[in-house]
């Protein structure tokens, strides 16, 4: 599948914000699951941009403003190819070792009927290999919890998502990667985008899902949000143990009083013109 995205995030400050740094983490990397055919970031305001690769092995910018502003546009555009890979995410940057995903954050540390939560699943009815687990896992947090826009914040923690009961995908994803740490499965935050299934192109926000480790198979992909393992309609941007550390976009500012962010998301399919159409067209243009 080729998937197009725009991607534009807004700030909009009451006085001009001074000393402005923005940490973009927007820029997906080539795997066996996709390949960047085309990636272009654009600030509105002069300033410099500056690509590193971050410990998770996530490729970050740098962006440092010139001069005092009132508003900032980070505009993303760009071109993925994917492929179906059944969720096994093969070819990726790996910076660190696979036990370090265990590690609980504050925003996915387990409470004790999050535990519970996740002790009932993994004895449920079925097989008890860690694959099987992780299945029943992602069924259970996509019934438990309902998707819910609005809700939750960025500083919302899998436990305080799980008793609410709902939230968004950031949420269910904190909920999952702290239920699988509780059973010793490593397990880690995605972030990047959504090609949605009712062909709807505009979306509200990017997306959120998690990769478990399983024996003899790698990094799997599941997105309890949408109840599924990723598919080739997901496009894997950055990584990391929780929110904070694939956020798409997190910064600083000397003053500016009050901000207002805004979002207008763009995830469409990029449709290729059948044969007799394409030879159509080629006529065409040599007439």
């Amino acid at each position: 599948m080729r998937i197009r995205i725009v991607h534009d995030t807004v700030y909009t400050y009451e006085q001009p914000a001074r000393g402005l740094i923005q940490i973009l983490r927007l820029t997906p990397r080539d795997h066996d699951g996709q390949h960047v055919r085309e990636w272009r970031i654009e600030p509105s305001v002069n300033g410099r941009l500056t690509a590193r690769e971050d410990g998770f092995g996530n490729l970050v910018h740098w962006f440092t403003a010139d001069d005092p502003t009132d508003a900032l546009t980070v505009r993303v555009t760009g071109e993925i190819e994917t492929f179906e890979t059944s969720g096994i995410v093969r070819g990726a940057v790996e910076r660190l070792p696979d036990l370090f995903y265990l590690r609980d954050t504050p925003l996915t540390e387990a409470s004790p009927e999050l535990k519970a939560f996740a002790e009932k699943v993994a004895a449920g009815k079925g097989e008890c290999d860690p694959l099987s687990v992780l299945h029943r896992l992602l069924a259970a947090v996509h019934d438990a919890v309902t998707f819910e826009p609005g809700p939750t914040s960025a500083s919302t923690s899998a436990a305080q998502s799980f008793e609410a009961g709902k939230g968004v995908c950031q949420d269910l994803t904190h909920i999952f990667l702290a239920a699988a740490r509780h059973l010793e499965i490593p397990s880690r935050y995605v972030s990047g985008y959504f090609r949605r299934a009712d062909g709807s192109d505009d979306q509200e926000a990017a997306h959120a899902w998690a990769e478990a480790l399983v024996p003899d198979l790698g990094w799997i992909g599941f997105d309890p949000a949408n109840g599924l393992s990723a598919t080739e309609a997901h496009v894997r941007v950055a990584v990391g143990l929780d929110y904070l550390g694939a956020a798409p976009i997190r910064g600083s500012r000397v003053g500016g009083g009050t901000e207002t962010l805004g979002v207008a998301l763009r995830v469409e399919q990029v449709k290729f013109p059948s044969q007799h159409q394409a030879g159509g067209q080629q006529s065409q243009s040599q007439g």
